[in-house]
C-alpha cells in the first residue's frame, strides 16, 4: 500500500523539496484544478509522494542558462479567456 500524506503534510513534503507550497495552495487546487492528484478519506484529502513528485516536476521549466532563453512552453499562445 503506498504511503499518504494529508494535506499540511504534502505542503510540507513539496516544500522540503524546495517547491515551496502550503496547504492553502494545495486546497485552492483542489477546488480550481490544476494541482496534484489527491484521494479523499473522510473528509481528508490525500496525497501519495509519487503524486506530488509528478506533479512538482511537470510545473518546472526546462534548464536554462540565460533568462534570455525562450521556451516553447514561453512561447505558447495565452488560453483563449473569451470562451
Amino acid at each position: 500500500m503506498p504511503e499518504y500524506l494529508t494535506r499540511p503534510a504534502a505542503a510540507e513534503y513539496l516544500t522540503d523539496r524546495g517547491f515551496k507550497t502550503s496547504k492553502l495552495t494545495l486546497a485552492k487546487f483542489a477546488t480550481i484544478g490544476g494541482g496534484p492528484v489527491y484521494q479523499i478519506f473522510g473528509n481528508s484529502a490525500l496525497y501519495t509522494p509519487e503524486n506530488l513528485d509528478h506533479w512538482a516536476e511537470e510545473k518546472l521549466s526546462p534548464p536554462r542558462r540565460s533568462t534570455s532563453e525562450i521556451t516553447a512552453r514561453d512561447d505558447a499562445p495565452a488560453p483563449d479567456k473569451a470562451a
